[in-house]
């Protein structure tokens, strides 16, 4: 709800017991000094007969003439620009700058990945199978069949989120940040003084996981959505497949080159382990689909349009 065009108030219906992760990253970003998000003001939370307590509201400044990445990003795409993709790259480098910062919320921001004894196979790779698995279950008909004759192939995109002792990935000690964790266009306003990042309620359909993950996660969801983005410009602006997928994968390109560049300057490159992104893009893919068979059917075109592209 937009209260005099000066605050929103997010109602959780129903709302949401604690531990929940916005308010903490609230307060740790707003002690960082990270401006690029919708001013947080306020949690509104009760404690019931039985004392547990639920988080109900939060309050954050309102953005005048904002819109959100599914509608300005996709105008973009129809339109073949990608000068943008580079201002993404640059904000979600200062969100993990930020993440990466010190504070009395998150006075240890920075972990890392515990080694896992080869052959063992970490958390990583056990919560992309799993993704995998959901995705085949729950995917049917023609795209269930397709997505079942190149399951092979998609597992083995994930191998290097299983790499042996002291080859990568979760075994080498990858920095751990708290991640956004559903960081994708749709979360990114373009308002009248620039983006903001917002809704840092974690992804959902992702339950029970570390909030500290590699930044690789983020980055590969955000990454992910611009092709996405091209899927939603196909199918309702009717902008021609070739284009977008040359778009596509500049804007890509783009914003990875501007976040890694901004993530440098800040004193934190070591954040991003690179080797890891191709596997995280596959696991959201996934989770897409998933997203699609319990929540919004009509979106499986979008992660089965990019799968199809990428695994002709």
């Amino acid at each position: 709800m937009v209260v005099g065009e000066r605050v929103v108030v997010k109602w959780l219906t129903p709302p949401a017991p604690f531990p929940q992760p916005a308010p903490d990253v609230f307060a740790h970003l707003t002690s960082a000094g990270f401006t690029a998000t919708a001013t947080p003001y306020a949690s509104v939370s009760r404690r019931g007969a039985d004392g547990t307590e639920v988080l109900v509201a939060l309050v954050t400044a309102y953005l005048p003439e904002a819109r959100d990445g599914w509608e300005w990003c996709v105008d973009e795409a129809a339109a073949g620009r990608t000068g943008f993709a580079a201002d993404l790259g640059v904000l979600a480098a200062g969100l993990h700058a930020a993440m990466a910062t010190p504070s009395p919320t998150f006075p240890d921001p920075v972990r890392h990945a515990v080694p896992v004894p080869a052959p063992a196979k970490g958390s990583w790779w056990l919560r992309a199978d799993e993704a995998l698995r959901e995705a085949l279950a729950l995917t049917g008909g023609e795209d269930g069949d397709w997505l079942a004759e190149r399951s092979g192939a998609l597992r083995a995109g994930l191998a290097p989120l299983a790499a042996p002792a002291g080859a990568g990935a979760e075994t080498a000690g990858t920095p751990l940040i708290r991640v956004h964790g559903d960081l994708h266009v749709g979360q990114v306003l373009r308002w009248r003084d620039g983006y903001a990042v917002i809704d840092f309620d974690g992804n959902p359909t992702v339950t029970g996981a570390d909030p500290f993950q590699p930044a690789a996660r983020d980055l590969a969801q955000l990454t992910t959505s611009l092709e996405h983005v091209g899927q939603v410009a196909i199918r309702r602006r009717d902008a021609p497949g070739p284009m977008i997928a040359e778009w596509a994968a500049t804007a890509r390109a783009v914003l990875q080159e501007a976040y890694l560049e901004r993530l440098t300057a800040l004193g934190h490159a070591a954040l991003l382990d690179r080797s890891l992104l191709g596997a995280f893009e596959i696991e959201q893919e996934c989770r897409e689909l998933v997203y699609a068979a319990r929540h919004l059917p009509r979106w499986r075109y979008a992660p089965m349009g990019v799968l199809r592209s990428q695994y002709p």
